[in-house]
């Protein structure tokens, strides 16, 4: 990976993007693609989009999640403690003994999740999982009035991990969770600017919000844009460690490249192209099959506006929804090759049909 894609990628991950307050994150975003892009947007709920060879056809959508999990401020005791709600797949037993910061309108305010020493927890309790409202937050002071002078009900909370290299192509961080994906969209920008001329599609890079909270901001963008092809890029399990049942889960590594889901909301031509392009390209694709869903914006992007042809691609990641998430660059570096391969291989005015 090229030093300066890196530096986004680190940037991109350390800048905080709790769902339903992506601004900052987007901001991000934004000005590393501007200069690949003939068009940059938002829309009223932020949203952005960057869009190259406008006026070409078919239009291709490539879309990521900006959200990450969170928390907010829900209650503050009288002493000063502060209670909170989940924003996305916070798992509380990780939670605790957490640093973590409150992004309130004056600034962060750091914190810890408090956590109860062994010595003063009974036998009992040891054996039981917290729940989100088990938590308390822990911000230095000693009343109420006094966290009020500093955050206020609503605030979003993330956890404060940050992006760190951890062995040869590995590294780690909170929330590669979609940052992996906006990162990856923008990279396609860049690597296609060279090749303008060259493709006949339109294409939209979007980073798009709130999908830990119910894949809204997919709908929306979507819907707006009204794309003919969607390619999706997330995260998936990789379960090559222990304890991860592969009968139930399949097999997924680190280093052995994206994958390709088969089913469902996953067209089949589409899909068909991807591993095309990837064998054209020397890229090694891994394999997952699905059931009813995806559990990302394919599945509400593919049925918009009467059906949009769609294909999600994933990068493998270890420990999930975690503050210790952790990815192969090598995986993650293949993903813009593959998307630009694919707008290189789209015909103008081609259309992707099941055939019948």
């Amino acid at each position: 990976m090229r030093p300066e894609s890196l530096q986004f990628l680190e940037t991109l991950v350390n800048t905080p993007s709790p769902t339903g307050h992506e601004t900052r994150g987007q901001r991000v975003w934004m000005d590393y693609v501007r200069p690949f892009a003939e068009e940059v947007s938002s829309d009223a709920y932020g949203n952005c989009v960057a869009t190259a060879n406008r006026g070409g056809s078919p239009r291709i959508m490539l879309a990521a999640h900006a959200d990450e999990i969170a928390m907010t401020v829900n209650y503050i005791t009288d002493d000063g403690f502060i209670h909170v709600r989940r924003a996305g797949g916070i798992n509380p037993a990780i939670t605790r003994a957490q640093r973590a910061t409150v992004h309130a309108r004056g600034g962060p305010v750091p914190g810890v999740f408090g956590s109860v020493a062994p010595h003063l927890t009974r036998a009992e309790d040891k054996k039981e999982e917290p729940k989100i409202h088990d938590l308390f937050l822990d911000i230095g002071v000693s009343s109420r009035d006094e966290a009020l002078q500093l955050l206020r009900i609503g605030d979003p909370v993330t956890l404060s991990d940050r992006f760190e290299p951890l062995r040869g192509d590995l590294a780690v961080a909170r929330a590669f969770d979609n940052r992996i994906g906006t990162w990856a969209v923008a990279e396609t920008l860049r690597r296609l600017a060279p090749e303008r001329g060259k493709f006949a599609a339109e294409v939209c890079a979007v980073s798009n919000i709130q999908e830990e909270v119910g894949l809204l901001g997919a709908r929306q963008i979507a819907y707006a844009l009204k794309p003919d092809i969607a390619l999706v890029v997330d995260v998936t399990h990789a379960t090559d460690f222990p304890t991860v049942d592969k009968r139930q889960h399949g097999d997924v590594k680190l280093g052995g490249g994206p994958t390709v889901t088969h089913g469902g909301c996953n067209h089949p031509e589409v899909v068909a192209r991807l591993e095309t392009c990837a064998a054209s390209r020397g890229i090694a694709l891994q394999h997952e099959a699905m059931s009813s869903t995806s559990g990302t914006d394919t599945d509400v992007i593919f049925w918009t506006r009467g059906g949009i042809p769609s294909a999600l691609v994933s990068l493998p990641n270890r420990y999930m929804h975690s503050p210790v998430e952790v990815v192969s660059l090598k995986d993650l570096d293949q993903i813009p090759d593959l998307l630009a391969a694919f707008v290189l291989s789209v015909a103008a005015g081609e259309a992707f049909r099941v055939a019948i």
